[in-house]
């Protein structure tokens, strides 16, 4: 059964940085793409990040690139996004994707298949 659970979510500062986790069980991790999203109040689920495959590709949306960063532990079944230099527009429910076999259209939430509850993250002064 595949299982993804997000923390490290939270109230900061602009500027300030946050790292979140999303912890999978029930699937071979270097095996599936893994992605993160958000979604903010009245819009759309958005394409944060994603690597791909035992390769560890990496993949940014424009919003995040050169402040944030995914990374993977696969000892650990875990895939982190360091966040730096927040900013209110990131300010969103984020959650964390699973697909098997993704080869394009790697920031599309409609590609995946295994979601997880997804984690707050709020930037405000």
């Amino acid at each position: 059964q595949v299982q993804l659970v997000e923390s490290g979510g939270g109230l900061v500062q602009p500027g300030e940085s946050l790292r979140l986790s999303c912890v999978t069980s029930g699937f071979i991790l270097p095996a599936y793409a893994i992605g993160w999203f958000r979604q903010a109040p009245g819009k759309g689920r958005e394409g944060v990040s994603c690597i791909v495959s035992s390769d560890s590709i990496t993949h940014y949306g424009d919003s995040v690139k050169g402040r944030f960063t995914i990374s993977r532990d696969s000892a650990k079944n875990t895939v982190y996004l360091q966040m730096n230099d927040l900013k209110p527009d990131d300010t969103a429910v984020y959650y964390c994707a699973a697909e098997k076999g993704l080869y394009s259209d790697y920031l599309d939430p409609y590609e995946y298949t295994y979601w997880g509850q997804g984690t707050q993250v709020t930037v405000s002064s």
